[in-house]
């Protein structure tokens, strides 16, 4: 059972609620979903983690999806499809030779965008490019195996608790992004309450002893005020 899902989907929006739908709705069919806010969120991600494919809207302020995707083609194979208010075929074409894989215009059904991704997918399986590719996340000396849920100090395993692996999983998928106690421990499948969230404080520090080289000053597992904790991968 408490396997990660397969496949590690990337989500670019600036529109927040946008991302979120996505990252539910992807979550529920049995992917791991990660979403940044825009080009420099996702460059940031990238850097530290394998993904499967990219979802990327292409109008977003700043630097839009089609600039990224022709960047980030030079130096990535990971498949990217594209997002767009506008359905013109002018559109359509200069996606695809900025180097997407595909394309689907908003509004769409979510189911249509499942349906998508798993065709992607399947090519890209086929094709056998970075299918099996490690997803770990570095700090430091320490790396943490997303699909085999271990820690490595070195060349030593680390032991997790159940608790413990389960909160690098939730961290793992949201690079960089501060976590509230409260979520943490609704997605620990806990009941409610301070009594939980001081818990969860209690395994932070725990954990922390097993990723930071110095556990009262983290510099992975951060506190960060006001908002809950927030892993920061190099």
């Amino acid at each position: 059972m408490g396997d990660l899902p397969e496949h590690h989907v990337l989500i670019v929006d600036d529109d927040e609620r946008i991302r979120g739908l996505l990252r539910t709705f992807l979550q529920r069919n049995g992917f791991l979903a990660t979403a940044a806010r825009d080009a420099a969120h996702a460059r940031r991600l990238l850097s530290g983690l394998e993904f499967d494919l990219i979802v990327l809207d292409v109008m977003m302020p700043g630097e839009d999806g089609l600039s990224l995707t022709r960047d980030l083609r030079h130096s990535l194979s990971t498949p990217i499809l594209l997002l767009t208010a506008r359905g013109e075929a002018g559109d359509r074409i200069s996606g695809l030779e900025a180097g997407a894989d595909d394309y689907l215009s908003k509004p769409f059904e979510p189911r249509e965008l499942l349906l998508r991704i798993n065709a992607i997918l399947r090519r890209v399986g086929r094709s056998g490019k970075d299918s099996d590719v490690p997803k770990t996340l570095s700090m430091g000396e320490v790396r943490y195996d997303l699909g085999r849920g271990e820690l490595w100090k070195g060349s030593e395993l680390v032991h997790l608790t159940a608790t413990e692996n389960a909160l690098m999983k939730i961290f793992s998928a949201r690079p960089h992004e501060p976590i509230s106690r409260s979520h943490l421990v609704e997605e620990l499948g806990r009941d409610k309450g301070q009594a939980q969230e001081r818990a969860i404080d209690v395994q932070i520090t725990r954990l922390r002893r097993k990723i930071e080289s110095d556990p009262k000053s983290p510099r992975y597992l951060q506190t960060v005020r006001g908002e809950g904790y927030m892993l920061a991968p190099d």
